[in-house]
This record gives C-alpha cells, structure tokens and sequence, in this order.
C-alpha cells in the first residue's frame, strides 16, 4: 500500500499560528474572520476527502459486522479447553499479568523513541541493550506520566510497584466491566465505563466517546474516526482473553463488542486477534503457535492477517530487533508510528525472536521502538500465558510488591493478587455460562 506524499501540515499550520499572533500584535485588525475563514477551509477539505470514495472489493474483504466477520475467517480450533483447571489457570494468568506489566514498564519511558535514540540512552548511563532489566535512569526523572507515577518510578531502583500505564488501565478496567455488566455486557456498556471512570483517553478513542457524549449510539460511534485504525482496541483486549482461557473464538467476541466503539477494519480486527492469541496461549506451548491460532478469528484476506502472515515468514530469519525494524519500516513505508498492522507485526517478530524467553521477548520488543509499551505489553502477556509465573526471572516482578497503580477513577491501586482471584471467577463464570 502506497501512502501519498504529504505536506508538512504541522509545519504549516505552527507556521499559520505564529503569523495570527505576530499581526496580532503588530496590531492588525479583522484577524478573527480569518481564523474562521481558515478553519472553515480545513473543515471543507476534511469533508471533501471523506467523500472520496473507497475500494469496495477490498472493503468486501474487510467488514464490521461480527456475522460477517465470522463468514471470512479461515478454520480454527474456536476452544482449545473445554473446562477450567483453575490451578493451571491462575499460574498462567498471573504469569501473563506479570508480563504484561513487565514489558509496558520497561517500555514506557522509552515510548516511541527511535531505535538509535534508546541506543544512545543505554550507552549514556552504562545500561545494556536491548535492555537485560529494567533501566537505570530515566531522561527525565521527576516529570510524571499521567500525573501520577515519576519517570524514575520506572527504573529498577525506584519502582514501588507497577507504574501507572493507560496500557494496564484497562486491564484493571476491563474487570470493572466484567464485574459491573456480566457476559452480556454491550458496546455502551464499553462507552459509559470510559465515560464514568476515566479522566481522559487518546484521541482514537476520545473521538468516539465525543460523539457518543452528543448522543451517537456506542456502536456507530467511530464511523469516520479518522483514527480507526490505530493501536488502541489491541491494547484494551486482554480481559477479555483472562476471561476466556483457552477460548479463542470467545475471547475475540468479547473485544468485538469492546472495539466497535472507536476502531473498525483492520484497528477493530487488532484488538480480536490479539485477544484470541492471548486466549490460545493459555492451552499452547509455543508463543507462535498463539499467534497462528489468533489469525483464525479475524477475515483470512484482511491487511492485518496478510502482514501478519507476512511478519510469520520473514520473521525466521532475523536475530534481533534490528532486523525486525528494519524489515517492517521497508514494508510498511509511511504507515503511522501507532497504527495497528506495523505495531503488530513487531509484537509477532518480538515472539519469534524471543520465543519461550520472557527475558527476550520483552527486551528485543521493546528495543524495536514505534509503541513500544504497547507492543512489549502484548506479547508479555502471551509469552507470559504460556509460561506461567513460575517461567518469569523474578526480576521482572521484585519490586511490583503486589500492587499495580491507576489512574481509574476511585481505584488508584490494583492488588495483581485480588485481580487474579477476581479474573478467575469471571472465567469461571464464562466456563459456565457461556454457550
């Protein structure tokens, strides 16, 4: 896919700013109809560009409707474990909670860096790299991510627990969800808890909450989202794995009705590949053989499943992050930096790189950069699905002292044990339940 050549519209409208300000000062009048004028312009534009039309034969291989959906996926297994072992269950899951703080830690104050700017980094304060634990320093110690948790709150020495992270909120907010709705909770469920418990959200899922504030329904909410195809329904999908072990099909049914509030095509099928992966890493030994089974609960000739087929083959040949970088930056030329294929693919090649090595598959994945919190987060917890707690280097976990902090409204700390004890009685609850 060939993006076009764009202008600097940052440069142009930082540069549109600075010339209002400076007439303004020099003393020009009638500047307020200009800005009106220009805002209008852009708004014009906007709308003429949402009404050039798509490419209906590849939108055919892309639908939203969950039955459609259903109708272009290849076969799979759909349920690997047909009843609870809720001993195994709780090892595992703690395990793939473990990791999933792990990896979004260690990526976090690294998030989105360019791959020689970490380098750089670690050189600077003796770290190695890709990182072997938890950074030393961090570039700006006292500034605070999400105004709670200190940039230093992330490096090994001073971490008191696991750090805020809008890639944890909502694991912690799923449970909330399962907790307050049940099984049949609905995609305004999704909205009203975003809406209820949240202080703010990024901007592919704040457009769609806007609109559902003005009245929208959940479910047509995104229509149009500019950002639909962003990283942040894979990013919200793995309660609905925890509650769904071993239940591929379920589990990407569960972040369905998750994801229609603010993704569609390829954004909507990120957050249900993932969450089947995570589902199928409960009942399988090998990361990859996740990853292959989460393809089977999205279209089989989606972009996403296309390039994550892609990321499959290629990947066996490379050794480190470098490679994988590489490879996806030359593939995927002009794709946003948090978009859901590219990010994707890093959290496949990070897995096959690292395999059963929690160690390494946090490390070189983060070492990969575009969201690298986000993408170090996702294949921990599928790493850490399949290998339980007790195959995670207790360096990973020290200083997480049981306690995993938020900025959810009215819960600033989650117990991890409490959220493992509360996740399994959801799963029981599904394991028995649920058709």
């Amino acid at each position: 896919m060939d993006y076009p050549e764009l202008p600097d519209f940052q440069y142009l409208t930082e540069e549109l700013k600075a010339l209002f300000s400076l007439k303004a000062e020099y003393g020009a009048k009638g500047l307020a109809d200009h800005a009106v004028k220009a805002a209008l312009s852009l708004k014009n534009i906007i709308e003429e560009i949402r009404c050039i039309p798509v490419d209906e034969e590849q939108a055919a291989t892309e639908p939203n409707e969950l039955s459609a959906i259903k109708g272009l996926r290849p076969a799979g297994p759909r349920r690997l474990w047909s009843h609870l072992n809720p001993e195994l269950y709780k090892e595992k899951l703690e395990g793939s909670i473990l990791a999933r703080s792990a990896g979004c830690t260690l990526g976090a104050i690294v998030e989105g860096w360019k791959v020689e700017d970490m380098e750089s980094w670690a050189r600077q304060i003796g770290d190695p790299f890709p990182p072997a634990d938890y950074w030393s320093e961090a570039r700006s110690p006292e500034s605070l991510r999400y105004n709670i948790s200190r940039c230093d709150e992330y490096t090994r020495e001073r971490m008191n627990g696991v750090p805020v992270d809008d890639d944890l909120i909502y694991t912690q907010l799923g449970l909330l969800l399962f907790e307050k709705h049940g099984l049949g909770f609905t995609t305004e469920d999704v909205a009203r808890m975003w809406d209820e418990y949240l202080y703010w959200v990024w901007i592919d899922m704040q457009w769609p909450l806007e609109r559902f504030r003005k009245g929208v329904c959940a479910e047509k909410a995104a229509d149009g989202n500019p950002w639909q195809q962003m990283i942040c329904a894979f990013i919200r999908c793995d309660p609905y794995a925890y509650v769904a072990p071993g239940w591929p099909q379920k589990a990407a049914e569960f972040s369905y009705r998750d994801g229609l509030l603010s993704h569609r095509r390829n954004g909507l099928y990120g957050g249900m590949f993932f969450a089947a992966a995570i589902a199928a890493a409960f009942a399988v030994d090998d990361p990859v053989e996740a990853i292959r089974i989460g393809l089977t609960e999205i279209p089989r000739e989606c972009r996403l499943a296309q390039e994550i087929r892609w990321a499959l083959d290629v990947g066996r040949n490379f050794r480190n992050y470098r490679d994988a970088r590489r490879a996806v930056d030359e593939k995927m030329k002009g794709m946003h930096p948090v978009h859901t294929i590219n990010n994707a693919c890093l959290v496949v090649l990070g897995l096959m790189i690292g395999g059963r090595d929690v160690s390494r598959v946090l490390s070189e994945t983060v070492a990969m950069g575009l969201d690298n919190d986000c993408t170090a987060a996702t294949a921990g917890s599928i790493v850490g699905a399949v290998v339980g707690k007790k195959g995670i280097p207790e360096r990973w976990h020290r200083r997480f002292y049981d306690k995993m902090h938020s900025y959810i409204k009215g819960h600033p700390v989650f117990s991890i044990s409490d959220m493992v004890s509360r996740y399994a009685r959801q799963a029981q609850i599904v394991s028995q339940r649920c058709p």
